[in-house]
């Protein structure tokens, strides 16, 4: 029986570079692909009725709007990978590191910072890593996240990114290594890939050289902590180095596929096959 397949992104369906490459894959592997286009407008019965027809829906996008599309679906009686849940213990980067500390995942010291000036001021002075970074506890693509090298600059941040309105940020300790991201499908390892660059931020965005490595069985038991606690299908593990120990930075939900152009067509086949086979557990 032909499978149907929600798929959840952002752009135009004709231009959208993800969404052609889904669609191919989807029609040679005998799948109904059904798009949910958030650059689109999609009112309340377009969505129900689209719903319907799918098995299982994939979320492709990080955008605000689809984990409310997410938790919309959801409350339809809709299983969406990954769920709405689970983003709320990934986007949140505070969240995400009270989840590592508890499961035991080695992850960067990080504190939550006051709102107040004085109380975030002291305790960045208790908290003692120079150079330290700051982020806001939502985010992708580097955004909103600013490197200090004392206290006087990492005040001058905080007050710059208070007055863009974000008002809650953490602190976390400053490591100067590569990214390392591990790309992961259902309870397996798809993919490695060493982002390498310049500039200290080495996000995918910013990453100018890309190239895989070998897991070893430390990473291996970190992956598996992750696949097991935090409960995510479909995802990219970022990590850093810190004296020859991994340390997860953040995992992300929406991973990029494209680091690798040989790879991209086998991993989106992968994500559909594991879809397809999802919707029956």
């Amino acid at each position: 029986m032909k499978t149907s397949i929600g798929y959840i992104f952002w752009g135009e369906e004709k231009l959208d570079k993800d969404f052609k490459i889904f669609k191919k894959i989807a029609k040679k592997k005998n799948i109904e692909l059904i798009p949910f286009n958030l650059a689109k407008n999609l009112n309340q019965k377009e969505i129900e009725l689209k719903a319907k027809k799918c098995d299982i829906i994939f979320n492709d996008c990080s955008e605000e709007f689809a984990i409310e599309l997410t938790k919309t679906l959801e409350s339809l009686g809709k299983k969406v990978v990954d769920s709405s849940k689970t983003y709320y213990y990934l986007e949140d980067k505070w969240i995400f590191f009270l989840k590592c500390k508890k499961h035991k995942i080695p992850t960067l010291n990080t504190i939550l910072l006051s709102e107040n000036i004085n109380l975030a001021k002291k305790e960045l002075k208790d908290f003692g890593y120079w150079p330290v970074i700051l982020k806001k506890i939502e985010g992708c693509c580097g955004e909103g996240v600013e490197k200090a090298d004392n206290l006087k600059e990492a005040i001058k941040v905080i007050k710059k990114l208070q007055k863009k309105d974000e008002k809650i940020l953490i602190a976390q300790e400053f490591i100067s290594s590569p990214s390392y991201r591990v790309t992961v499908i259902g309870n397996k390892i798809v993919q490695t890939t060493i982002k390498h660059n310049n500039n200290w931020k080495c996000t995918g965005v910013y990453a100018k050289k890309f190239k895989p490595f070998k897991i070893d069985p430390e990473l291996k038991k970190i992956i598996n902590k992750i696949i097991k606690n935090i409960k995510i299908y479909i995802c990219g593990v970022d990590l850093l180095k810190k004296e020859g120990k991994w340390l997860v930075l953040e995992v992300n939900s929406n991973p990029g596929l494209d680091f690798f152009k040989t790879q991209e067509k086998n991993l989106v086949e992968k994500i559909l096959i594991f879809l397809r086979n999802k919707k029956f557990n």
